[in-house]
């Protein structure tokens, strides 16, 4: 019988970085990730140091790293909706920025020439409206590619794997100028993991001490992803609450993908509907987060991600 190498792989996952990339991106240097907050004394936005931080810690792991510049806006807030909802729509003479689409690819023949590519994607920046840490979202999301990347960067593959690091915290989504140019360029996306909030859960799946990831899907390619992260979890044992949601018109960073016609995309998220009391407040801390939960989920979309390499 062949030998499976992930029991090995997954045993790599280092908790002590994800906590390390989450507690950077969300406390200590940098409390929030915004283009329109820059620290006194920095010459660089938290949103463009999150970058440099996120570029060094890829290229540390073998990457090469392109930057795709877009222009955004922050969102503005309105105290009259519910806070966790007080975007607003932004003037249009309100101020501009250059945000930025990080794209890490393996830079070996099998890992950046193959015709097919597996994609992950996950949103960096924090909330411009209100000054939240982001550490759920999505901090968590972020440090949980950046120790997958680290950990595929020489895992045998028949596939291309890419990594998106973009902005959906201000406006327009930088993911849908990366999806559009995908469609433009005809990239051949045959898997997409879209990690956002990972661990993020209700007060009583957190009293009940539960680990949960919730995998949403709109097709029947992305359906079969979904179940591949049920069959990760149910094969490793990795121990999470695993649930499949149907959306027929996703939205996030997936669903800008999905808008261009690829059909293979999944998100995964702690909860459906998202259930974190935390979510977009400003107590939404590095401190906050489930740090069991978040390096479980990790392992559950490093083993799938695996599985549509090889």
């Amino acid at each position: 019988m062949p030998h499976d190498p992930m029991p090995d792989l997954l045993a790599q996952v280092s908790s002590e970085r994800l906590r390390a990339h989450l507690f950077y991106l969300a406390k200590d240097p940098l409390p929030y990730r915004k283009a329109n907050f820059t620290l006194p004394g920095h010459s660089k936005s938290t949103l463009d140091e999150a970058d440099d931080y996120i570029q060094a810690q890829l290229e540390a792991s073998g990457y090469e790293v392109e930057r795709e510049p877009c222009q955004v806006q922050a969102f503005r807030r309105d105290l009259s909706k519910p806070k966790a909802h007080q975007y607003a729509t932004p003037a249009p003479d309100d101020p501009w920025y250059t945000a930025y689409n990080l794209y890490a690819k393996r830079a070996d023949a099998a890992g950046a020439g193959a015709a097919e590519i597996v994609l992950a994607i996950a949103h960096k920046d924090s909330q411009s409206w209100i000054d939240s840490p982001g550490a759920y979202d999505n901090a968590a999301g972020t440090a949980a590619l950046l120790e997958i990347a680290r950990l595929l960067r020489h895992f045998p593959a028949h596939r291309a794997l890419w990594f998106v690091f973009c902005n959906e915290e201000h406006t327009p989504w930088t993911s849908v100028t990366a999806a559009r140019r995908a469609r433009e360029r005809n990239d051949n996306i045959v898997a997409l993991f879209n990690t956002d909030s990972l661990g993020g859960k209700s007060v009583e799946q957190i009293a009940a001490g539960l680990a949960t990831n919730a995998t949403q899907y709109s097709s029947p390619e992305g359906e079969r992803l979904a179940r591949l992260m049920a069959e990760v979890n149910d094969t490793y044992h990795l121990g999470l609450v695993q649930t499949m949601h149907y959306t027929e018109t996703p939205g996030d960073d997936h669903g800008s993908y999905f808008k261009e016609g690829y059909r293979a995309v999944i998100a995964n998220v702690g909860s459906i509907p998202y259930a974190d009391p935390e979510y977009h407040l400003e107590s939404d801390t590095a401190e906050h987060v489930d740090l069991r939960n978040l390096e479980l989920a990790t392992k559950a979309v490093l083993a799938a991600m695996a599985r549509e390499l090889s």
